[in-house]
């Protein structure tokens, strides 16, 4: 069975190939539904946030997935929610109005205007969500394993 640093390096590495696809679909999904014609200017902006985004959030998932079990108190999700930034930006310096959003996801992410905060693997590709399932019970593992040489 692979160590849960291994899945995670292998997760880590298709996330970081995702997150700039993952925010040029936000992008583009909200601007031209927002009646938006999409054109080179907001292509670049969305490239480099995208870019920008993989390049922040790598670091810190790559120290999550590196890191001891006992030390892995965020989750990748967590980390992987703060992706909504970037998009956001690029909308906002837009001038794409922000969507109408429900009571809950109001209160719980007051910061994203325009509902983008991704709330499963899959939304980066069916790949990130087969190893992020694999790395979950991969960490449940090693943590059960970990309190069983406690316990003994």
């Amino acid at each position: 069975m692979e160590s849960l640093q291994e899945i995670g390096a292998q997760l880590g590495q298709e996330l970081e190939k995702a997150l700039p696809r993952w925010v040029e679909a936000c992008v583009r999904k909200i601007y031209e539904a927002s009646g938006g014609e999409w054109h080179q200017q907001i292509a670049d902006e969305t490239m480099d946030a995208g870019v920008k985004c993989a390049k922040d959030l790598m670091q810190e998932l790559t120290n999550l997935f590196a890191a001891d079990v006992e030390q892995q108190s965020p989750n990748p999700m967590s980390v992987l929610r703060k992706a909504a930034l970037y998009p956001t930006e690029v909308l906002v310096r837009n001038e794409v109005p922000p969507l109408q959003r429900d009571e809950y996801a109001e209160l719980t992410f007051p910061q994203d205007i325009y509902d983008l905060t991704p709330t499963a693997f899959l939304e980066f590709g069916q790949r990130c969500h087969e190893l992020g399932i694999t790395w979950g019970a991969a960490k449940a593992h090693a943590h059960f394993a970990r309190r069983r040489e406690v316990e003994s």
